[in-house]
């Protein structure tokens, strides 16, 4: 049996201690932002793109300090995930999901044409509540302790 696996980016946008779920009609579960990394995309752009498609947000990725000085053209340092995740879609392919956090400055969304409109931001206390995958559950909690960190 040949497994197949695609790179992909999920972004878990904050705005003022709230987590972003978006409905996901396929699947009929609440999920972040995300999708394939296109061919040639750089997975911070695919993040940025997938959040922008799906919510009309405009994001800023957290974590990355971007310390790293080449002092030359030919080298930069990327935007690290905070987590890279191997998930089991069905037993032939799998996704290899870099995961990353970002904040909104607006709350204001704008899905994309095609885009579920079942959008929602999760408290906390909404998040442990409503039924959702377990990682979706891990990781957005734990967007919510990074983004309240000082």
């Amino acid at each position: 049996m040949e497994i197949t696996r695609h790179f992909t980016a999920t972004t878990y946008v904050i705005h003022q201690n709230k987590v972003l779920l978006h409905w996901h009609k396929k699947l009929n579960c609440w999920l972040p932002p995300g999708g394939h990394i296109d061919r040639d995309e750089l997975p911070e752009a695919a993040a940025l793109r997938e959040v922008k498609e799906e919510t009309g947000l405009e994001v800023m990725l957290m974590g990355g300090d971007g310390r790293l000085d080449f002092s030359d053209d030919s080298t930069r340092e990327l935007h690290p995930p905070a987590h890279i995740l191997l998930e089991q879609i069905n037993p032939f392919h799998q996704h290899i999901d870099l995961i990353y956090y970002a904040v909104a400055q607006t709350a204001e969304l704008a899905p994309g044409l095609g885009e579920t409109k079942q959008l929602a931001w999760f408290t906390a206390v909404q998040i442990q509540k409503t039924d959702m995958p377990a990682n979706v559950r891990v990781c957005a909690q734990e967007a919510l302790e990074r983004a309240t960190i000082p």
